[in-house]
């Protein structure tokens, strides 16, 4: 397992919060992993938040159980975005939020070039990979995150 894997739930999964899930796991280390939902878009876009009520509308992903107050985000473009942590292929988690929003509304960065996410995903040291081994995920051999 490493960061920018996709691993999709199975059947054991099914009547759980993860029931048809496809994950991209953004962060692996010996402390644990980070992934996010990518196949499950947030019922509101992100202009019908709050604070972001005069941006553009833009998709939001219900990234995960954990942490549902705060946004997350994934890109490719670290030229506009700076900061970010390369996760692989030219795929970075995070960065300058403000950048984002401001490209984002300036239509400079567009849905192929970010997902945002509401919460997200994560395991323990270890705990990923138990519930591969126990059957609860399917690893893939690809995936799209754009």
């Amino acid at each position: 397992m490493k960061a920018g894997t996709f691993i999709r739930s199975t059947s054991l999964l099914d009547d759980t919060f993860f029931e048809k899930s496809i994950l991209f796991i953004a962060s692996y280390n010996e402390q644990g992993a980070l992934g996010f939902v990518i196949n499950r878009e947030f019922p509101r876009k992100f202009n019908e938040l709050e604070e972001f009520r005069h941006s553009v509308p833009f998709t939001l992903y219900d990234g995960g159980p954990v942490d549902k107050e705060h946004l997350y985000f994934v890109h490719r473009r670290p030229d506009l975005i700076p900061d970010g942590e390369l996760i692989t292929d030219n795929i970075y988690l995070g960065g300058d939020f403000k950048a984002a929003v401001m490209h984002m509304n300036n239509r400079t960065l567009s849905a192929n070039d970010m997902r945002i996410f509401i919460g997200y995903c994560g395991w323990d040291s270890q705990e990923l990979e138990a519930e591969i081994a126990e059957g609860s995920w399917t690893i893939l051999d690809e995936g799209r995150l754009f």
